[in-house]
């Protein structure tokens, strides 16, 4: 059986597992509204000097330019006029590998010692880390190995590959990967490369900050950097608090991805257990101790953002320039729209840096369900008779909404059918809460399910007949996006455990969630939970108080 242990690196090479007794803080530890500052909580007294000018000297002197492009900075038009600021974007998405990882990788591998690199360097990702790592072992003609998990989808597995990256495929996940490469690391003098923890990869990465200071025109007053493990940040930062030192430099973080800002807060660097991975490209569960470091003595705080913030700013950038990012290279968009819009900032120039365009082409539906932030999802129920529905569309017409998606079934034996739909307001000033009150006025029963994430990721496809089913806990399960992952699941069940509802939707991400209903008697709970805990996998029960649960019943 595969390691069941949480990874410490996600998406850009995993570091070490973790014990479950030892899996740390949870992301729930630290939430705050969007636009928030995290602040540092235990700040150094004075920064390093000392090492600042290390750190400029490094960056100043970085060879990252023999592959990088220096990519530009624009200005986003439409979202500056939306949000009153002028938004310029430094575009890393437009390097060759679509990704700012070229820069640090390229750096530390061009200044290993000639010895070192005739014998080859070596990652463990499956990330834009691994892309890096390959073009730049290709321009300085070292064999750049890259350990991939088998999970690994095969456009990642070509990419690598076509940048000149020999590939291995081991292990069923990164923390497997990662073991390969640190034992082939040793066997065969092979140099890893770390995707974010050193102190040439943070000088690489530092050249964006080099660069934005002499693009653009005018006083910037803030710069937002996505955040992962920390090296772009504290690359950029670096730069700046010695070189432009009234500018502001937050970082930014989904908010269930919040490894830095709990690092500030609590003033140490921590492991969080149970971060999601929305934008995988930073999904890191423990930050780098030289990027915390730097961070903690230089960074102006962290802002927190929403998934659907991050889906919004990545359906923003494609309205204003036809741009496709990945979910982390559109967080710091999602960062400074939060930050401007909760501190009334107007009239001011600040920059978003957009880290990465690698998406994932599955995850596109996913994120355009997210990005639809102005839909709201309903639940009505209509008589069981012809033409009960004409009713309804009439009422939501003339209230000027407009259905986008509905779901329903015949139920046999049932007074009422359930009927769930999306509507979108036809004019911006409308509010749901007006259809909802005039849909009840006319006799419809209607709830509005917008923020119930079981409902909108699950049971709208699933509406049918009614059931009544005898000792059913609903689960949501979170299984690594890999073959098998189900069959590991059941292989163990008991045969008085009865499946009677499951929903799995592929999101384009390394897991997925899926809605499990399962027949259990009051006897049989504790054995199931020792099970699930056994088997590996994230879960949580719905509450049978949740709208989730009375609809699966429906």
């Amino acid at each position: 059986m595969a390691s069941s242990f949480p990874l410490n690196v996600a998406a850009d090479g995993s570091v070490a597992a973790v014990p479950e007794k030892n899996k740390g803080h949870s992301w729930k530890d630290l939430e705050v509204e969007e636009g928030v500052i995290v602040e540092r909580k235990f700040p150094p007294a004075k920064p390093d000097t000392k090492r600042q000018m290390e750190y400029l000297q490094k960056i100043l002197g970085s060879n990252v330019y023999d592959v990088a492009i220096e990519t530009p900075l624009q200005l986003a038009p439409l979202l500056s006029t939306r949000m009153g600021v002028n938004l310029w974007v430094k575009r890393e998405d437009a390097q060759q590998v679509f990704s700012f990882k070229i820069r640090g990788a390229y750096n530390m591998i061009s200044l290993l010692p000639k010895e070192k690199l005739k014998k080859g360097v070596i990652c463990a990702s499956a990330g834009n880390h691994a892309q890096g790592v390959a073009l730049a072992g290709q321009r300085l003609k070292t064999e750049a190995h890259i350990v991939m998990p088998r999970t690994t989808p095969q456009i990642k597995i070509d990419a690598v590959e076509d940048l000149g990256g020999i590939v291995e495929l081991f292990g069923n996940d990164f923390n497997e990967a990662q073991k390969r490469a640190q034992e082939r690391s040793k066997e065969e003098d092979l140099t890893i490369i770390p995707p974010f923890d050193d102190e040439d990869v943070i000088a690489g990465q530092g050249t964006i900050g080099m660069e934005i200071g002499r693009q653009i025109r005018g006083k910037i007053h803030a710069i937002f950097v996505p955040v992962g493990g920390g090296g772009l940040a504290a690359g950029i930062v670096s730069f700046y608090k010695l070189v432009y030192p009234d500018v502001k430099v937050y970082g930014v973080e989904p908010n269930d991805q919040n490894s830095m800002a709990l690092a500030l807060h609590l003033g140490k660097v921590v492991f969080v257990g149970d971060i999601g991975n929305f934008a995988d490209g930073v999904a890191v569960r423990q930050v780098g101790n030289e990027t915390f470091r730097i961070c903690n003595e230089l960074l102006d705080g962290v802002i927190l953002v929403k998934k659907e913030s991050i889906a919004s700013a990545l359906k923003d950038m494609f309205n204003d320039g036809r741009n496709i990012l990945e979910p982390s290279g559109a967080l710091s968009i999602a960062g400074a729209v939060a930050y401007c819009r909760r501190h009334g900032i107007r009239r001011e120039n600040v920059v978003a840096v957009t880290s990465g365009a690698n998406m994932n082409f599955d995850q596109l539906g996913h994120i355009a369900d997210l990005a639809n932030s102005d839909q709201s999802i309903l639940a009505s129920w209509l008589s069981e008779c012809p033409n009960s529905l004409e009713p309804l569309t009439r009422v939501v017409d003339r209230m000027h909404f407009n259905i986008t998606e509905m779901t329903y079934r015949f139920s046999s034996g049932s007074v009422d059918a359930l009927l769930v739909y999306k509507v979108r307001p036809m004019k911006k000033y409308l509010e749901i809460e007006t259809l909802v009150a005039e849909l009840i006025s006319c006799g419809f029963k209607t709830y509005t399910l917008s923020d119930n994430e079981v409902v909108r990721n699950h049971l709208r496809f699933m509406v049918g007949g009614r059931q009544n089913v005898e000792n059913e806990t609903l689960f949501r399960f979170t299984f690594p996006e890999k073959a098998g992952a189900l069959n590991h699941f059941l292989k163990g069940f008991q045969p008085n455990w009865n499946i009677s509802l499951l929903h799995h939707r592929d999101q384009g991400i390394i897991t997925s969630q899926v809605l499990i209903g399962i027949q259990l008697e009051k006897s049989e709970e504790k054995k199931f939970d020792e099970y699930a805990k056994e088997v590996g996998y994230q879960y949580e029960a719905i509450s049978p108080d949740d709208s989730a649960h009375v609809l699966a019943k429906l």
